[in-house]
C-alpha cells in the first residue's frame, strides 16, 4: 500500500514537471491562483476530485477556464479540452444563435469547433467523426432530418455529453418557440377584431413550428383556416387572395419577406395599417431594418442570441457535470412598435379622400387686382404648394383626420415639391401620379389690399387626370366616409371620382370650380354641392335668389347645396328648405383659400359625426380663421386652434 502511495505521489510529481514544460501557464500558476496544492489542481483537471470541496473544485475550474489551460495528456481519454463542437445543418438555420453560442463559450473558458453540413447527410457523419477526433468536450447538434438520428449512437460512443436542438431535439426546451411566437402574432391581430388573417411563411427550419402555431390560434378563436392563405410568394396569387378573402391581416414568418410584402402592398395602393395590417417575427440582427419611406414593420424580435447562450451554458453543465437544475429560456413577446398594426378597415373611422387640382400657387400682392389696359406692379412673390385638391387635403390632415390625396403631378422639380409638402402634413400622397413630359400645375392669385383675391390657372398635368387613372387607384377609396371633388380637372374623370366614391359607399361634396356647366347625369352622384356666390350664379345665370338656384340643383338630384357668401356665412338649401349661417368675424387679409378652408372642416366634422348643422357652423369658423391670414396651406386651421374657437 505504502509503494502504490509512493507510486501515485511520484506519477503526480512527473505530471506536475511536464506541465510546468507544456504550458504558458502550468499547474503551478494555477495553483498559485487558487490558494491550492499542485496536487489538488491535477486531480480536478483529471476528474479525480472525489474527496475536494465544490467550492475549490469551481475555484480551480473558473481559473483553468479564464485562463485555457490544457493539462498534459489531453490527447488521452477522460481529459479535458475545454472545446464544444457545434454542428449545423444550413447556413441560415441558426441566425445570430451561433453568436451567442460563441461568446457564452468564451466568456466561460471554452473554445468552439463549427461544422456546416449545407443538408449533406454524408458531410454531417464526417463533421461528427471530424468533432469527435479533435475530442470536443462536447456537441450542441443540429440534425438536417429524422435520417439524421440514426447517427446519435456515433456521438453516444464518444463518450460525451450531447444537446440535439431545432425541431427534432432532446426536448421543447431546445427549438426556439417559433409556434408560441406564431400563436401570439396572430392573436395580436384577432385582438384587433381582424378575422380574415392571411400567413406569410418562408421556407427555414421555424417553418412547420410557425404554421401550427398559426393554424392553432385560429382553432382557439373559431376562426376558419383556409389553405389558400397560407402564402410562400408574392405575387398574382397574393393580390387574387387579398381580394377574394378580403384580407385585413397578414402574419409573417421571416422579417425580409414582410419587407418584401410592405414593398408590394404600397405599389398596389394598399396603405399600412389603415388597410392592411402586418406583422412579423424579426431576428435581433434585423432590427430597424426597412425601406426608406416605410413604416418600420410591428415585429416581436426573436431573441436568437440569447438562445444561444442559454443552450451553450446547457452544454457546460453537462460537461462539467454539474448537478444543479439548468435554467429554462424564457422568451416573453411584446410587440415593437405599432407602426403597421390597427383594427380593420370596416372598424376604423372612416378616412377622406380628395380628388382634384394639384398645383404651384404663386402670390402676386398689390394694391388692386388687375384691369384690362392697366399694368398692375406687385408687392410681394412667394410660390406654395396648391390647387383645390392639395388645400383641401391639407386642411383635413391639419384637423388630425386620415386623408389621400389623388391627381396627377409633372416630371419637374415642382413635383418633388409637393410631395414633400405632402408628406411633412401628413397627408397619404400614394395616389398621386408622376406624368413623364408634364408640367405641375400652376395657380397665379393676385391678392389686394382688401383680401379679395383672382386666379389664374395653367392646368398642366392636371389635365391629363383621366377615369381610367381614377380606376386604377380603386384601392384607395377604400373605407371612405367622404370624398371632396373639384372640377379643375377633366368633367368625365370627376363623374368616375364620384361614381367610384358611390361604389365604396362614400358621400361626395364637390367644389364647381372653373366650370360653367355640370353635366345632368352627374348631379345624383353629389351629395352635398358647395358653390361660392360668383360660381352658383356661373352655372345658373339670371335673376333668381340663391335659393331658388341651388333648388334647381336639388331637383336635378344634388342632396344638399350650401353656398359660401364670404363675409355674410353661408346658406343650406335642402329638399324641405334653407337655413342661414353666419360667418365668423374675422379682419380679411386674404380670401383665396376661405372654400378649402370651409370644405376642409366641414368633411372632418361629418365624419366625426357631427349633424350637417353643425358642421357647417365650425366651418364657417375655419373660413374665418382662413381670411385672417396670408396664403392658403399657411391659414389652414389646426384642430387644436378650431376647438379653441368652437363654443
Amino acid at each position: 500500500m505504502i509503494r502504490q502511495i509512493q507510486q501515485a505521489n511520484e506519477a503526480i510529481r512527473r505530471s506536475v514537471r511536464d506541465e510546468e514544460d507544456r504550458n504558458p501557464m502550468n499547474i503551478k500558476d494555477i495553483a498559485q491562483l487558487a490558494g491550492v496544492s499542485t496536487s489538488t489542481v491535477s486531480k480536478i483537471v483529471n476528474h479525480r476530485d472525489a474527496s475536494i470541496t465544490a467550492a475549490t473544485r469551481d475555484r480551480v475550474l473558473e481559473l483553468v477556464r479564464k485562463y485555457h489551460y490544457t493539462p498534459y495528456g489531453s490527447s488521452k481519454p477522460n481529459t479535458t479540452t475545454w472545446r464544444i463542437g457545434v454542428l449545423l445543418s444550413s447556413s441560415i438555420s441558426m441566425d445570430s444563435t451561433l453568436d451567442g453560442i460563441i461568446q457564452q463559450a468564451q466568456k466561460s473558458g471554452y473554445g468552439t469547433l463549427v461544422f456546416n453540413s449545407y443538408g449533406d447527410h454524408d458531410q454531417e457523419e464526417r463533421n461528427i467523426l471530424a468533432a469527435l477526433e479533435h475530442r470536443v468536450d462536447g456537441l450542441v447538434w443540429e440534425p438536417i432530418d429524422r435520417a439524421s438520428l440514426s447517427l446519435k449512437s456515433r456521438i453516444e460512443a464518444g463518450g460525451i455529453p450531447e444537446l440535439t436542438i431545432g425541431p427534432l431535439g432532446d426536448d421543447k426546451t431546445a427549438l426556439m418557440p417559433y409556434e408560441e411566437a406564431a400563436y401570439s402574432l396572430t392573436e395580436e391581430l384577432i385582438k384587433r377584431r381582424h378575422t380574415s388573417i392571411a400567413c406569410l411563411l418562408s421556407p427555414g427550419r421555424r417553418t412547420q413550428s410557425f404554421l401550427h402555431g398559426y393554424r392553432r390560434c385560429l382553432f382557439d378563436h373559431n376562426l376558419q383556416y383556409h389553405a389558400d392563405m397560407v402564402l410562400g410568394t408574392i405575387d398574382e396569387d397574393l393580390t387574387r387572395v387579398l381580394e377574394n378573402r378580403h384580407v385585413t391581416g397578414v402574419v409573417a414568418s421571416h422579417y425580409h419577406h414582410a419587407l418584401e410584402f410592405l414593398q408590394f402592398a404600397e405599389s398596389m395602393h394598399y396603405r399600412l395599417p389603415q388597410d392592411l395590417s402586418l406583422v412579423s417575427l424579426m431576428n435581433d440582427t434585423n432590427v430597424h431594418l426597412r425601406y426608406p419611406g416605410s413604416p418600420e414593420i410591428s415585429s416581436y424580435i426573436m431573441r436568437n442570441a440569447d438562445f444561444g447562450a442559454y443552450l451553450c451554458r446547457r452544454i457546460i453543465h453537462a460537461i462539467e457535470h454539474d448537478s444543479h437544475q439548468s435554467e429554462a429560456f424564457d422568451h416573453v413577446f411584446a410587440l415593437e412598435g405599432e407602426q403597421t398594426v390597427g383594427r380593420p378597415p370596416d372598424q376604423q373611422c372612416k378616412k377622406i379622400v380628395v380628388v382634384g387640382s394639384i398645383n404651384v400657387d404663386t402670390y402676386l400682392t398689390a394694391s388692386s387686382l388687375p384691369k384690362a389696359g392697366m399694368t398692375t406692379t406687385t408687392r410681394n412673390f412667394a410660390s406654395t404648394p396648391g390647387g383645390k385638391a392639395t388645400n383641401q387635403a391639407v386642411g383635413v390632415a391639419r384637423l388630425q383626420h386620415q386623408v389621400s390625396l389623388i391627381g396627377n403631378v409633372g416630371s419637374d422639380p415642382a413635383a418633388d415639391y409637393i410631395y414633400k409638402t405632402m408628406r411633412q402634413a401628413r397627408v397619404d400622397a400614394t395616389g398621386v401620379r408622376r406624368v413623364t413630359g408634364a408640367d405641375t400645375g400652376k395657380a397665379y392669385i393676385f391678392v389686394d389690399s382688401k383680401g379679395e383675391s383672382m386666379i389664374s390657372l395653367v392646368a398642366g398635368a392636371n389635365e391629363s387626370l383621366t377615369p381610367d387613372d381614377i380606376t386604377a387607384r380603386d384601392q384607395i377609396f377604400r373605407n371612405t366616409g367622404y370624398c371632396l371633388i373639384q372640377t379643375e380637372i377633366p368633367m368625365d374623370t370627376v363623374a368616375e371620382a364620384c361614381r367610384t366614391a358611390k361604389r365604396h359607399h362614400a358621400a361626395t361634396i364637390l367644389k364647381p370650380s372653373s366650370c360653367n356647366h355640370l353635366p345632368e347625369d352627374l348631379l345624383n352622384s353629389i351629395d352635398i354641392l358647395i358653390p361660392n356666390f360668383n360660381e352658383l350664379n356661373t352655372l345658373i345665370p339670371g335673376p333668381e335668389s340663391v335659393v331658388d338656384k341651388a333648388q334647381q340643383f336639388i331637383d336635378g338630384g344634388v342632396g344638399k347645396v350650401i353656398i359660401t357668401l364670404g363675409e355674410r356665412g353661408c346658406t343650406l338649401v335642402t329638399a324641405s328648405g334653407h337655413k342661414d349661417f353666419p360667418a365668423h368675424e374675422a379682419r380679411a387679409v386674404d380670401d383665396t383659400g376661405a372654400s378649402d378652408a370651409f370644405i376642409s372642416a366641414l368633411a372632418s366634422y361629418l365624419c366625426n359625426g357631427c349633424s350637417l348643422d353643425k358642421a357647417a357652423r365650425i366651418a364657417n369658423l375655419a373660413a374665418g380663421f382662413s381670411v385672417a391670414h396670408e396664403g392658403v396651406i399657411p391659414s389652414l386651421i389646426s384642430r387644436r386652434q378650431l376647438e379653441g374657437l368652437i363654443d
